[in-house]
């Protein structure tokens, strides 16, 4: 995606984007690409080292909310389930 369209998905100023996306280059966890079609637009890819500290946070995380559940019942996490699938439903309409 483009930086314009990062910024838009995170709601935060273009020149905020910029500044995270120079930081997470010099890291070597994305790089810039130009379009093929469009020379002038510039296209954010996730690298490898970026996709493997994504895979690894999103195992901590479930490992946590698998620690934190364990206390719940079954009829609880399904309750949980069912409202934030809602909740997310309700939120894809904006």
């Amino acid at each position: 995606m483009t930086i314009g369209e990062l910024s838009n998905k995170m709601y935060l100023a273009c020149s905020t984007t910029t500044d995270l996306i120079d930081r997470m280059e010099s890291n070597q966890l994305v790089e810039r690409v130009r379009d093929t079609n469009d020379r002038r637009v510039v296209r954010i890819q996730l690298k490898e080292k970026g996709q493997n500290i994504i895979l690894e946070v999103l195992e901590a995380r479930r490992e946590y909310l698998s620690s934190v559940l364990s206390n719940f019942s079954k009829k609880d996490v399904e309750d949980l389930s069912r409202t934030l699938s809602i909740l997310h439903n309700e939120m894809g309409k904006e």
